[in-house]
């Protein structure tokens, strides 16, 4: 899915599994459009890493398709299979700068949460991230950041934290548990009822 935008945007990129999104996804992004400066967030899908284990990851054009369904009807938000076309293991890093070579016009912010931004030091060419783009966090429970020693292009989001997991869906509808208030009505239907 090629990302359609107007130039001169400021784009959230979202990456994740999204195994499979939920409206803790979809709230946070909502709310980082329309309380943090975004113009859009396009919620990049991170393909299945072949050097990894991972039996409970559903197909990557399927976790494609729940994300464009989840995001159908909101013209802030975008699908994107973008890291499904980079070399991997794909870096984050790498997916930053393959985005500002392809749409130059833009800004490109990286979202994460508050627990990854604790071990942000550990990840690959972190320091070229803070100085290259800019980095918006949002508040995960358990891991505390202190905003006033954020560096300049990092900024805490005051978003309200919405404790939903993809791995606790997963285990609901293994149990057969009917959470279909915690899906985006498609997403629901296409797990549930294909």
């Amino acid at each position: 899915m090629m990302e359609t935008t107007q130039s001169g945007r400021k784009i959230g990129i979202y990456s994740g599994s999204f195994n499979p999104v939920h409206i803790g996804h979809l709230a946070l992004a909502n709310y980082l459009c329309e309380f943090e400066g975004l113009d859009e967030v396009w919620f990049l899908v991170t393909p299945h890493n072949p050097l990894k284990e991972q039996a409970d990851l559903m197909d990557d054009a399927f976790r494609l398709r729940l994300v464009a369904e989840a995001v159908a009807g909101y013209a802030r938000f975008r699908a994107s299979d973008f890291e499904f076309h980079l070399p991997r293991p794909s870096y984050t890093i790498h997916t930053l700068e393959a985005l500002r070579r392809s749409y130059p016009d833009d800004e490109f912010t990286l979202i994460i949460g508050s627990d990854n931004w604790l071990c942000f030091d550990r990840w690959y060419a972190a320091d070229r991230i803070i100085s290259e783009f800019r980095l918006l966090i949002y508040p995960r429970p358990g891991y505390p950041v202190e905003e006033s020693q954020l560096p300049p292009r990092v900024r805490l989001a005051h978003a309200p934290c919405i404790e939903v997991s993809s791995t606790f869906i997963r285990e609901a509808l293994r149990q057969g548990k009917d959470v279909r208030f915690f899906l985006p009505p498609a997403v629901h239907r296409l797990l549930c009822h294909d």
